[in-house]
């Protein structure tokens, strides 16, 4: 079974890793969704791809420097829609409501905590605490670019697959060596300048293949054909109706 994850939700009809976005997956018929999560001053675990409000609020500022309490006041909709005026950035405990909720599977990706060390260690047990009120058959995948984060996260959690990140140009001669410590089920390459045969060698070596981010379906079938488990798009509403299956 091929999986389509919605990027930050369905990131074209609403503001991105907002609930409004991924609220939108199950009318959609689309089973996978895939979320940033990042960390607050006080230790709540928020969905964010930026560590600053600036390019998705109407605030400035770093998320490093907020407490809880603050994300009533930070609007995170109105900059891409009237509709969503309001709309706040969610923490992953709301977030995972809603995938309860909607059955809905999810990919997590840590991000790569620029507050230091001991800030990632703090996110990486708050987001293991908030994951233990998934519901039993909900799908996880955890991922980050962060490679001593996520093998860290593996550590803490084992029964949980993760995935290594990598961005375009990234992937170095010792991959397997990277995805073999960090005990990892799965390697996320980035679209650009992937080859049939990278494809085939990360099949060889045993792993799971999801390809960031792609939004081309002529692309995505040739992806697929090669061997690919999955892509991550901003389009998944567009895709055709076998790869958007719920409970897929």
């Amino acid at each position: 079974m091929k999986t389509v994850f919605a990027h930050r939700g369905i990131s074209t009809l609403a503001p991105e890793n907002t609930l409004a976005a991924f609220a939108l997956c199950k009318p959609h018929g689309i089973g996978w969704i895939e979320c940033d999560v990042d960390i607050l001053a006080d230790g709540t675990v928020v969905v964010s791809h930026d560590d600053t409000l600036d390019r998705c609020t109407d605030r400035s500022g770093s998320l490093y420097d907020l407490q809880a309490g603050d994300l009533a006041q930070i609007d995170a909709g109105s900059w891409f829609a009237d509709q969503y005026m309001g709309e706040r950035i969610p923490t992953l405990a709301q977030l995972i409501t809603l995938v309860n909720q909607d059955q809905l599977n999810i990919n997590v990706e840590i991000k790569s905590c620029s507050a230091g060390w001991a800030m990632t260690e703090r996110l990486i047990d708050n987001v293991i605490a908030a994951l233990d009120h998934l519901d039993d058959g909900r799908q996880l995948i955890v991922s980050s670019f962060n490679h001593q984060a996520l093998a860290e996260f593996k550590r803490r959690r084992p029964q949980t697959a993760v995935a290594c990140l990598y961005e375009a140009g990234q992937l170095g001669e010792d991959w397997l060596a990277v995805l073999q410590q960090c005990q990892a089920e799965f390697i996320h390459p980035a679209d650009h300048g992937l080859t049939q045969q990278m494809i085939g060698d990360f099949k060889a070596a045993g792993y799971r293949v999801n390809v960031y981010t792609v939004n081309d379906l002529a692309r995505a079938n040739q992806l697929f054909n090669w061997g690919v488990d999955g892509v991550f798009t901003d389009i998944p509403h567009c895709f055709p109706a076998k790869y958007r299956a719920i409970g897929s």
